[in-house]
């Protein structure tokens, strides 16, 4: 497991984080704005690979848990 795994994860969380931004911004809720954006930037940061599947999926699943 090397860079092409760390960039698969990338693109997948990326894509899942443009998604959650989308659904934040037009129906203006915070959390998946926020987890969007999140999304989208923390794989830039993140580079080992357990990390960031587990930052990755917390993100995913945290705008089910909280309704702001």
């Amino acid at each position: 497991m090397g860079s092409e795994t760390s960039l698969i994860l990338s693109l997948i969380f990326g894509s899942i984080g443009l998604g959650f931004f989308i659904y934040g911004k037009k129906g203006k809720k915070t959390v998946p704005l926020v987890c969007g954006i999140a999304l989208m930037v923390y794989p830039y940061f993140v580079e080992n690979i357990y990390l960031s599947l587990l930052t990755g999926v917390t993100l995913c699943l945290l705008p089910f848990f909280i309704e702001v």
